[in-house]
């Protein structure tokens, strides 16, 4: 085909027929389309960065930050310049709100633009909602106040019909296609509310119309209980396009518990599924370290100041106050045996018998004790 003096070649002829009705030209194959996620452990574990048609399960045990981990996804999405929707299954509106400046990052001039959105599937589930925010500190009060407008309320989390008209409905408010990101805190929460197929159903509806027709990736939370058959959202493996765990680790140090994170799956790009060690900080968000290094670098640090490493074992053991250390002991009884022998009167006698100060003179052992016939 040939436009305005440029010949153009087409792999198929539906794609000629899209050409014909269309003023432009796709230049690159759109399925293949990434983003970087801004998380530091992540995108080293993805080079080539997340799938925008992802549909990733962000699975933790408790204890792992997961939370902060969604919260830090939402916000680099928004400096980005992108519309995120945060959905929520567990937390009230302003308690995400206050989540997320607790983390350093203030959302409230993203919530006033509308660049952020809140879907709550949280606060009808109350007995008495507006007993809660009556209740509310001040501060806490003023959150609420603040993410009001950019909320959107689920009457029924139950009703899947209702949840999936809601989200579609805040992510055509934004224009979201091809930008943004969606994440969920909660798909175990969401599965105690519902039958297991409901929650199946849900999964793969929203996956289909979301992340597969509208190009925008969904992170969505589970935690993972003690048990070794996990239900559901856990057995989704084998339907979801990424799957990220987080665990707590105690092998590494001793009697210390190691956050640690790795991208066990994602689909279509090169995915490096190793574990990476963590720590949050206010502001910076994930921090990933090896723990290993960081030891020997407090190794290296003390032996450049001088301070015996305690392997080298060097150091006398700690002992109670008005006790003895066994080195002590040792010196005390050598002071001893050396004062005896210089206060004996005879000389060439190693007797080692100490001297009897009451009368200032030595006596036999006989004569200290007294004789038994005496008794």
């Amino acid at each position: 085909m040939e436009i305005d003096g440029e010949t153009f070649s087409f792999c198929s002829e539906t794609c000629r027929d899209a050409m014909e009705n269309s003023d432009r030209v796709f230049t690159e194959y759109h399925g293949h389309r990434r983003f970087k996620s801004g998380v530091a452990a992540i995108d080293r574990s993805l080079p080539q960065g997340v799938p925008r048609n992802a549909f990733v399960i962000l699975g933790g045990q408790a204890g792992t930050r997961d939370a902060a981990l969604q919260s830090e996804l939402v916000w680099r999405t928004l400096q980005r310049e992108e519309p995120a929707v945060f959905v929520t299954f567990q937390n009230p509106p302003m308690a995400i709100v206050e989540h997320f400046i607790t983390l350093g990052w203030n959302v409230l001039p993203y919530l006033e633009s509308g660049q952020l959105r809140i879907l709550d599937c949280f606060t009808e589930r109350l007995g008495n909602p507006r007993r809660m925010v009556d209740r509310l500190c001040e501060w806490n009060q003023h959150l609420d106040r603040a993410a009001d407008a950019a909320t959107m309320t689920v009457s029924d989390p139950s009703d899947t019909g209702e949840l999936e008209n809601k989200l579609d409905g805040l992510l055509e408010e934004g224009s979201m296609v091809d930008t943004g990101a969606v994440v969920i805190d909660s798909l175990t929460e969401f599965g105690s509310l519902v039958q297991p197929i409901q929650a199946y159903d849900l999964v793969k509806d929203v996956r289909a119309v979301v992340c597969k027709g509208r190009f925008v990736p969904i992170f969505a939370g589970a935690t993972y209980g003690t048990g070794e058959d996990e239900p559901f959202p856990h057995d989704l493996d084998y339907l979801v396009d990424g799957v990220i765990d987080m665990e707590l680790n105690g092998s590494i140090v001793e009697d210390t518990l190691l956050k640690r994170i790795r991208v066990r799956k994602m689909r279509g790009v090169l995915t490096v599924p190793e574990w990476r060690a963590f720590e949050y900080t206010s502001h910076t968000g994930m921090v990933p370290f090896d723990p290993e290094a960081e030891i020997e670098k407090a190794r290296e640090d003390r032996n450049a100041d001088g301070e015996p490493s305690p392997s080298e074992g060097s150091e006398e053991p700690d002992v109670p106050d008005g006790e003895q250390s066994p080195g002590d002991s040792e010196s005390a009884a050598e002071g001893v045996s050396s004062g005896t022998a210089e206060s004996a009167e005879a000389p060439g006698e190693a007797t080692g018998q100490p001297e009897d100060r009451s009368t200032g003179g030595d006596r036999s052992e006989e004569d200290r004790l007294g004789d038994p016939s005496d008794e």
